[in-house]
């Protein structure tokens, strides 16, 4: 599998490092991880925005290993951010997460399903 990012000329640059598209070439595997919220296994969550983006980070790619795959699968991911004020911090712990690697990229600000989370994040992966 191979995984081509695009950007457009025509169209405006992404803005955090991001690709405004990402092709995945001869796939064998999809893999689509659903929205992982920034819970310990035991129930517990951190309580700053930090814990909780590392948290949710932490458990998408323990649902990825468990598939066989990696940051490096990523395709596509979706974070919902509770609060806009945390936008600037997603931004840099994702980037430090992600390295280089450019993905698809979409961030929403809904109302969280429970009011003490910050964060959730959900991707699809092709291998």
């Amino acid at each position: 599998m191979r995984l081509i990012a695009h950007d457009a000329p025509e169209a405006p640059a992404a803005q955090g490092g991001y690709a405004q598209a990402v092709e995945v070439v001869a796939p064998a595997r999809l893999l689509f991880v659903s929205g992982q919220v920034p819970l310990f296994a035991d129930g517990s969550r951190p309580d700053d925005f930090a814990g909780q983006c590392r948290q949710a980070w932490a458990n998408l790619e323990a649902q990825l290993r468990a598939a066989g795959m990696g940051l490096d699968n990523l395709v596509k991911v979706t974070t919902f951010l509770a609060r806009r004020e945390d936008a600037v911090e997603n931004r840099a712990i994702r980037s430090e997460i992600l390295g280089g690697r450019r993905v698809a990229l979409t961030v929403i600000l809904p109302a969280i399903f429970d009011e003490a989370w910050l964060i959730e994040i959900e991707a699809v992966a092709a291998a």
